[in-house]
């Protein structure tokens, strides 16, 4: 029930980017994406409706081939296979939520 960041195992996606799986059930996953300045979130596309919320830093994300600017406390929403990658502006965290979760993550 209770899930304590301190706790998570972290995994290193591309370079200068990690993950942390926060909490999931078949129906929904929660994770924390952290990423250096200048990192990327490869372009890529999966079958999971996706919900991103800027939960610090700048990043520019492309949904679909819509690019714009997102900063903290604001939410891209990418659905089901939706082309869709960012590039981190000013170092921050993203918190994805994915529904339902993504096998490939656990």
């Amino acid at each position: 029930m209770f899930v304590l960041n301190k706790e998570c195992g972290v995994t290193n996606c591309e370079p200068g980017v990690t993950r942390k799986v926060m909490g999931y059930t078949d129906g929904v996953m929660m994770c924390e994406i952290s990423f250096e300045t200048g990192a990327k979130g490869n372009v890529h596309t999966h079958p999971h409706t996706q919900v991103t919320y800027v939960a610090e830093g700048k990043f520019e994300f492309t949904v679909d081939g819509e690019t714009k600017v997102v900063s903290k406390g604001d939410c891209v929403l990418m659905p089901p296979e939706a082309v869709h990658g960012t590039v981190c502006l000013e170092a921050g965290k993203l918190v994805d939520v994915f529904t339902p979760k993504r096998d490939d993550f656990i």
